[in-house]
């Protein structure tokens, strides 16, 4: 084996560089210009090119390409001066993607200098052509447009070491078109753009193969690609053809084996991709597989070429634009803690991402992923490393993308780079070009040989110039950031990288908390440095707004990073120091700690920072945000006495009780100071000002808090002091004198203060207080202490409102009514309590008062009263629950109904207590009896106030009084219409309930409640009138008729007359209804002309509503009609159509002369409706000559009647249509059957072998005999005598022509059919079946000539078929689902039907179902 040539020493260019094959061509003739000290690699790929563009080269003069050739052009970037393709104007330069701020720099494009210059050299000097494609791994390979392949180091100085191929071997193969370097370094392949494949040895220059017949003719080699095997690699030519190339050396001879993979002919492959292992993957279970991703232009593959080809997966692509490029790229991923190859795919804007595995079964199972959307047309896609791709868009602009955010971390402009692009080999045109079109058109834009990944390194290939790419570590990231001063960035770039939320981060190694520890020192650094610079770059001079702004952007950055770090010392100790040399930066630091101080994000701040913190936020009157910074600070960091100076003066309350919590644990201080303040004026009667009201609630809130252990104002009271607190804060309030008191002074100061302020605040206050303090005795007797003083101190006093002394009462009477209650109250207090909560002039808070002394009694206190005099208070203070409290005490259940009915809040709550009652079984009988006789008592107050509700209670609870509840109501009610109308809505309710439910107990469904029903019903609500009819049973007709009569309700009237069988009557009725509306449309018609134009749209509206309720009646004479004519003769039948159709021609001709169109339209339609209905009953020559008779049209003027003779044609047209149209459907159905069952019997048949299924002997057993076969339509073949043998006939074996049955298909020996079917089984037709003879005919005829005999019969499956194909044509008839159509909406919509209906008339109006041959 050849040795690497990483580690053998390099050559001399002059040793390397082999233009000819026999002479060699020294420096000075190549004119490479010699390097002094060689740059390392390692300072090439992280120099920062900070003075100098690094897309320019230094030395221009290089650049001069005066001696290149035309044909060179052809691999210019399209973005270059030289390219003519309009596509270029779409390439304009684009603003940075602002994610950059956030990312930073994350990809490093540096210039290979050496090589950039030694390319441009060979091209000037020695025309060896311009770059053509380019590949990388150990070492770098550049192919030429002249046939040249330039190998260069990536070591220190870049230098050239071989030169493969000559000029010569250029004019005859054409330019590189496609490089490939094997995984161990020691193989080129060059593809050439007429179609030739060399291989070199990279350890001596030889070339080994020189490979001509791998693929078609006549084509351009685009990829060529080594895999993981060194002797397997796969090409792709401009053909879209894909070949895998095998390399064999026996005895030393050196062959390729070529192989077709993907034919062109099935679609144009225009990218390949092997998956090729990195060297720590290499034992990875999926290498043996050798997979290859292909992509064509309409789909992509994944297939297995190890260990036999193998498909495993075609994936279509999206729509996208035909001239988009498919790229292909892998890359092993880790996913779920296993690593395992993706496959990244795009054709577009849409990045693909397919995950492979391999399946413990041996499978390929391929996962599609979420999918990466862009704004762009991507021409280039690489992996730079396992979560971070590469992409490059038709605009040459580069972005860099995180995979699993899909966030675009960075876009770069390689605009200037001079892309080179490989359209010329995609057009082929070094071969004639002949490509497709759909090829060339995305060779326009295609790239695949320009760009070449490999271990975390992208080298880019441009026209003059070779550049690579790869990220940055964290470092260098952050440098950038901070070197074009942009700090807070850079810190919060830094940030990402300590909390681990950075993307494509490089160098970073340790644990998480050796990480965090190098990234904080490196973020201290940026800190310091940050503060220099704002520092230095303050202006001078100007406004000091303008300072302030600033520092502003500054200062708060400063204070997050250092809090985050939790570097406070950093903070307070050097940032501070250096910031307190600018008064603007003293004074903006300070102010912007408060909202980390009240975010709790800062509690301890030192002693010199907190006195400039106090002078600051005193000296420019920021007092409630320096206590909203105090009340968050730790007590510790503070000068108290300083401290609770400023706060008091500047009446900091908040500020100076958390310093006394806080700092002395003294929880009584803040309040003898508040009440020095507030106390005097308060005791005095002085009004209160806005402030002295606002120190007085907080005075209320800091005891709340303090009795329930809380502290003031934010926190909680340490656990060991929580009982101390509420000790000390109780003894302050029972204090019976203050410190400063004077002899005016009253007892109980502190409890009298806070009574005056407000009295009910301060109550609720000790109620939330004493609901926890039940388990504390000491705390009880505190309680009991304090309610004694409330006595002494508020009754009996004139300084006290009765309001207030109700408040106190209120008070005691909640606290005594708890379960639990240890207070003692003396019984006159109770009585003085009694006395107001009952006070029958106060009607303040009656609800609270009520509700109260109802919680006094719940729990016991009853006791403590007289009853009766508590009584005769409650009923005076209507007190209704009070009463009703004592009346269940004494099971007195019908007084309580009584309750219910005076108490205004309650009435509507009586049904449900009732009813409740009635039901649970805890009562007994003689208590539910005189509920029930109290109800009835107040029977109509009831029903005024809900009349559903009690009907729904009688149905349920009061059956048996239901006659003498109506007659009740009826003699008590029936006094006003609006009596009758509660009575109406009670009945309706109380029948209704008992027709649609089962209730438990039913009513006596007697007549007259029924009747009576309907009487109110014809007053009330006669539009229900015919629904109540239809659906209730328990009337007499009779009665109903006579009901319906007497007030004139003429439509319910005609229902119950038909019903009871009088249809003249009946008709009549319906009759007189529409005759008077269509009076009342006359005659509103006629009113309406001479009206004026003010009250003409009045008038048309009357008019339009009249002209619906004239529908509405005819349309009920319709349906009257069609019920009944089936049953009455032809006579009958004209006795109601002839008056309906002349009423509606004698209102036709009343409205005819008046000038409103749209009625007497609508008039002239409802009369063609009515002829059109009548003509299913009556004929029509009958209809005809009524109208002619009719004494309006008799005066001979055939134009009156013209629209309804046309319309009647018209319906004779539309039925002579139908009736063509039904026969032609006939026709075509029959047609159509008859021929496809001809087609199916006269097909002809294909036995599926030429043997006998039976004997299992050719078909032509012997040459000179003649032999009958047959041929079933299944495809079995046997011979005459071996059927006959096995019996297969169905019928007489000597009939002439008998009726086989296949005996494969039919016989239980051939396993596949049934038991043979009846002999005399019935055949509807048959499909097929063919018999032959084989043999020879008499003399004279023809030899090896047969004879067909044709035998009608069905085998089991054939039948079986049959069976199926006449099952699809069965069903119900079409004409009569039409009849049955029309029949359904004959009563509805106007249409003439056919008089004859035969049932045997089928009409199929859907297409037959289609069969393929």
């Amino acid at each position: 084996m050849s040795q690497s040539p990483d580690s053998r020493s390099l050559l001399s260019a002059s040793s390397q560089l082999n233009l000819m094959e026999v002479e060699s061509i020294d420096d000075k003739e190549f004119d490479i210009p010699q390097v002094d000290t060689p740059p390392t690699l390692e300072s090439i790929l992280s120099q920062m090119e900070e003075e100098e563009d690094p897309f320019v080269l230094e030395d221009t003069c290089l650049l001069n390409t005066d001696n290149m050739d035309a044909q060179s052009y052809d691999t210019s970037s399209l973005a270059s001066s030289d390219s003519g393709d309009p596509a270029h104007l779409k390439r304009k330069r684009r603003t940075l993607d602002q994610n950059a701020a956030v990312h930073g720099s994350v990809l490093r494009l540096s210039l290979l200098k050496g090589i950039s210059a030694q390319i441009v050299a060979a091209a000037d000097k020695v025309d060896a052509g311009l770059p053509t494609a380019i590949a990388m791994s150990g070492v770098i390979a550049v192919g030429t447009s002249h046939g040249l392949a330039l190998v260069f180091g990536k070591d220190t100085n870049q230098a050239l070491r071989l030169c493969l191929g000559s000029k010569t071997t250029g004019a005859e193969f054409g330019a590189v078109s496609a490089l490939s370097i094997n995984h161990d370094c020691s193989r080129l392949l060059c593809g050439f753009a007429k179609g030739q494949i060399t291989m070199w040895d990279l350890a001596n220059g030889k070339l080994l193969r020189t490979i001509t017949d791998a693929h078609p003719p006549g084509t351009a080699i685009l990829h060529v690609k080594f895999t993981d095997d060194p002797t397997l690699a796969v090409c792709n030519d401009s053909g879209g053809s894909v070949f895998e190339l095998t390399f064999r050396r026996v005895m030393g001879m050196r062959s390729c084996d070529s192989r077709c993979l993907f034919s062109g002919s099935k679609g144009e492959v225009c990218c390949i991709e092997p998956l090729r292992t990195p060297p720590d993957f290499r034992d990875h279970p999926i290498t043996c597989y050798s997979l290859l991703a292909m992509a064509s232009l309409t789909k992509i593959l994944i297939i297995g070429l190890k260990p036999s080809l193998n498909v495993w997966m075609t994936l279509p692509y999206t729509k996208s634009d035909p001239s988009s490029v498919p790229q292909l790229a892998w890359q092993f991923v880790p996913v779920q803690k296993t690593v395992n190859p993706m496959l990244a795919f795009c054709k577009g804007d849409s990045v693909h991402f397919l995950l492979v595995k391999k399946e413990e079964t041996g499978t390929i199972h391929v996962i599609k992923q979420r999918q990466l959307q862009l704004s762009c047309d991507i021409i280039s896609l690489n992996w730079i490393n396992s979560c971070s791709l590469v992409l490059l868009d038709s605009h040459e602009k580069l972005h860099v993308v995180d995979r699993p955010t899909q966030d675009v971390l960075e876009t770069l402009d390689l605009e200037q780079v001079q892309l080179v692009y490989n359209s010329r080999h995609f057009k082929s045109l070094a071969t004639g070009g002949n490509v497709s079109q759909a090829l060339a058109l995305v060779g326009e834009k295609a790239c695949y040989q320009s760009l070449s990944s490999y271990a975390g390194q992208i080298v880019c290939l441009g026209t003059k110039s070779a550049h690579i790419m790869s990220l940055r570590n964290w470092k260098e990231r952050l440098d950038c950031l901070l070197k074009q001063e942009h700090f807070t960035e850079a810190l919060s770039l830094a940030w990402s990288f300590h909390e681990g939320t950075a993307k494509a981060v490089v160098g970073l190694h340790g644990d998480s908390q050796r990480r965090k520890a190098v990234i904080s020192d490196k973020m201290v650094e940026i800190l310091l440095h940050f503060t220099e610079y704002a520092v230095k770059k303050c202006p001078e001079q100007g406004k000091l707004q303008v300072m302030e702004q600033h520092f502003q952007e500054v200062v708060p950055v400063l204070v997050d990073y250092c809090l985050l770090l939790q570097k406070a010392d950093l903070l307070f100790n050097q940032l501070y120091s250096r910031l307190v040399e600018n008064m603007v930066a003293k004074g903006v630091f300070l102010e912007s700690l408060e909202s980390y101080i009240v975010a709790n994000r800062l509690g301890h701040i030192t002693t010199p920072v907190m006195k400039d913190l106090l002078a600051h936020y005193h000296d420019n009157g920021m007092m409630n945000s320096l206590e909203r910074c105090i009340v968050h600070l730790d007590v510790t960091s503070l000068d108290i006495q300083q401290v609770v100076q400023v706060c008091w003066n500047n009446q900091l309350y908040d500020a100076v009780i958390y310093i006394f919590n806080r700092g002395m644990n003294d929880y009584s201080s803040p309040m003898e100071k508040l009440f020095s303040v507030i106390g005097p004026r308060v005791r005095e009667g002085r009004s209160l000002t806005g402030d002295d009201v606002v120190m007085g609630n907080k005075l209320l809130v800091y005891i709340s808090c303090c009795l329930a252990g809380r502290a003031y104002p934010i926190g909680d009271i340490p656990e060991d002091l929580v009982a101390q607190v509420k000790y000390q804060v109780f003894e302050f309030l029972i204090r019976l004198h203050s410190g400063d008191s004077s002899q005016k002074e009253e007892v109980f100061p502190f409890i009298h203060t806070l009574l005056h302020f407000d009295t009910r605040e301060f109550l609720n206050v000790l109620a939330m207080t004493f609901d926890d303090v039940q388990n504390d005795k000491q705390a009880l007797e505190y309680q009991q202490r304090i309610v004694d003083i409330l006595l002494q101190v508020m009754v009996d006093n004139p300084d006290f409102t009765p309001s207030q002394v109700g408040g106190l009462f209120t008070f005691l009477a909640r606290q005594l009514a708890k379960p639990n209650n240890t207070l003692f109250v003396n019984r006159n207090l109770f009585d003085q309590v009694l006395e107001f909560l009952c006070c029958p002039d106060d009607d303040s808070r009656h609800t609270e008062r009520q509700q109260v002394l109802l919680e006094l009694l719940q729990v016991g206190g009853v006791v403590q009263f007289n009853e009766e005099r508590l009584f005769t208070l409650a009923e005076k203070a209507k007190f209704y629950q009070i009463c009703e409290f004592l009346y269940e005490q004494k099971h007195l259940y019908d007084r309580i109904v009584d309750c219910y009915l005076q108490d205004p809040l309650r009435k509507a709550e009586i049904f449900s207590y009732i009813h409740n009652l009635m039901s649970m079984p805890g009562y007994s009988s003689e208590e539910k009896l005189k509920v029930k006789e109290k109800v009835l008592q107040h029977m109509q107050e009831l029903v005024s106030l809900d009349p559903v509700k009690l009907a729904d209670l009688v149905g349920w609870h009061f059956t048996e009084e239901v006659q003498t509840i109506i007659s009740e109501l009826q003699a008590s009610l029936c006094v006003s219409l609006q009596d009758d109308i509660l009575l109406f809505q009670f009945l309706h309710c109380l029948l209704e309930s008992q027709e649609g439910s089962q209730p438990v107990s039913r009513l006596p469904l007697e007549s007259e409640l029924y009747e009576l029903l309907l009487d109110l019903m014809c007053r009330f609500e006669p539009q229900e009138l015919l629904k109540f009819l239809h659906t209730s049973q328990h009337y007499r007709l009779e009665e109903a008729i006579q009901i319906t009569e007497k007030y004139h309700c003429n439509e319910a009237k005609a229902y119950l007359l038909e019903k009871k069988g009088d249809i003249p009557g009946a008709f009549a009725g319906l009759m007189q209804t529409l005759k008077e509306r269509l009076d009342v449309l006359a005659a509103e018609m006629s009113g309406g002309i001479g009206g004026g134009v003010d009250g003409r749209d009045e008038e048309e509206a009357d008019g339009e509503f009249t002209l619906t309720t004239v529908k509405s009646s005819l349309n009920q004479m319709i349906l009257f009609c069609h019920r009944n004519c089936q049953n009455l003769d032809q006579e009958q039948r004209k006795d109601l159509w002839f008056p309906l159709l002349d009423t509606m021609m004698a209102s036709q001709k009343e409205v005819m002369g008046l000038s409103d169109k749209h009625i007497s339209d609508g008039l002239k339609e409802m009369t063609l409706k009515v002829l059109n209905c009548m003509s299913s009953f009556i004929s029509l020559p009958a209809i005809i000559q009524q109208i002619l008779q009719d004494p309006v049209y008799g005066r001979g003027k055939l134009a009156e009647i013209q629209g309804l003779i046309l319309g009647m044609l018209d319906t004779f047209t539309y039925e002579q249509t139908l009736l063509e149209t039904t026969t032609n459907l006939l026709n075509h159905d029959l047609h159509w059957s008859l021929a496809h069952l001809r087609s199916a019997v006269t097909r002809g048949l294909h036995p599926r072998q030429d043997c006998c299924n039976i004997c299992l002997q050719h078909y032509k057993r012997k040459q000179d005999t003649s032999e009958e076969i047959i041929v079933f339509s299944c495809g079995h073949l046997y011979h005459l005598q071996c059927l006959q043998q096995k019996d297969c006939g169905w019928g007489v074996a000597s009939e002439p022509q008998q009726p086989w049955r296949c005996y494969k298909c039919s016989s239980s020996h051939g396993g596949r059919g049934g038991a043979c079917s009846e002999p005399n089984r019935s055949r509807s037709a048959s499909l097929a079946q063919t018999r032959f003879s084989s043999g020879h005919h008499e003399k004279g005829a023809e030899t090896h000539r047969k004879k067909v005999v044709a035998v009608a019969t069905l085998d089991v499956q054939q039948e079986l078929s049959w069976d199926h194909l006449r099952g699809l044509y069965r069903g119900p008839s079409r004409l009569s689902i039409l009849s049955e159509v029309s029949h359904g909406q004959s009563s509805e919509k106007a249409g003439f039907l056919l008089p004859v209906q035969p049932e045997n008339f089928h009409l199929k109006l859907a297409p037959p179902p289609l069969f393929e041959e």
